[in-house]
């Protein structure tokens, strides 16, 4: 074998090594990216209803992550977000009217309805194997957990709009909040909400890696943002802002 031939040889076999090690060092990378987390930045989104009310969602992100139980049907996701609600100069009820504990069948509204006071609530909604994304600003459609009712309301007009204070709600990290889904459900998740008994103010609700923990799933999962604000009094208004889907994985 001449000189040359073999240090070809061994400059094959030195490429050879450095491409076995390149393959291995990116299946490694490849594995860990697998099971990395996955930011998901969301997009702001605002509304306004016919009195002059306006809802705003701004910094929404989702963190987004397996779950640690390891068998293929958990997820985890870690939501942040603010939301601001922006309150006309309308008449409002300043205190909570009798209840006899009934709960609201209007889902996402954490019984507005059934206390006779304006509320501001927001959380999440989450489906398993269901398209959530033509969920839009339609206050007729019906997402339930397990009841019936739907998200209807008779939207008035005439109110002067300004704005003179504000009231802020912070919501730190949290407990997970377990979301067990069977293929084919959805489910709202309530984050935090308001009672709304001053015009002409600001309200604000802000939430920080608050843990969305999905079991039970073995297909895709979505989830969509929702803040509802109903207002009660000589006028009721209802009116539901929708963030972007985003997958759980």
């Amino acid at each position: 074998m001449s000189k040359k031939h073999a240090s070809g040889l061994r400059r094959g076999a030195r490429i050879g090594s450095v491409a076995a090690a390149a393959a291995i060092a990116l299946g490694f990378l490849s594995a860990g990216a697998a099971n990395a987390d996955t930011f998901v930045p969301l997009p702001d989104g605002e509304i306004a209803d016919p009195v002059g009310n306006v809802i705003k969602r701004t910094e929404e992100s989702a963190l987004v992550s397996p779950s640690l139980a390891g068998n293929g049907t958990g997820r985890v996701a870690w939501v942040s977000g603010k939301v601001t609600v922006d309150v006309a100069n309308i008449k409002l009820p300043t205190e909570a009217g009798k209840t006899d504990g009934s709960t609201s069948s209007l889902q996402g509204t954490n019984n507005s309805s059934t206390h006779k006071v304006s509320r501001i609530n927001t959380g999440y909604i989450v489906g398993c194997q269901v398209d959530i994304s033509g969920l839009k600003g339609n206050l007729g459609i019906n997402f339930s957990l397990g009841g019936t009712g739907t998200m209807t309301g008779n939207l008035v007009t005439d109110a002067v709009t300004g704005l003179t204070s504000v009231v802020t709600n912070t919501v730190s990290p949290s407990a997970s909040l377990s979301v067990p889904l069977q293929p084919g459900q959805v489910r709202f998740v309530h984050i935090d909400g308001k009672d709304i008994t001053k015009p002409s103010t600001t309200y604000s609700i802000q939430y920080q890696d608050a843990e969305l923990s999905q079991q039970g799933c073995g297909g895709q999962a979505q989830a969509r943002a929702y803040t509802v604000l109903e207002i009660v009094g000589n006028d009721y208004v209802k009116t539901s802002l929708y963030g972007q889907p985003f997958s759980i994985g």
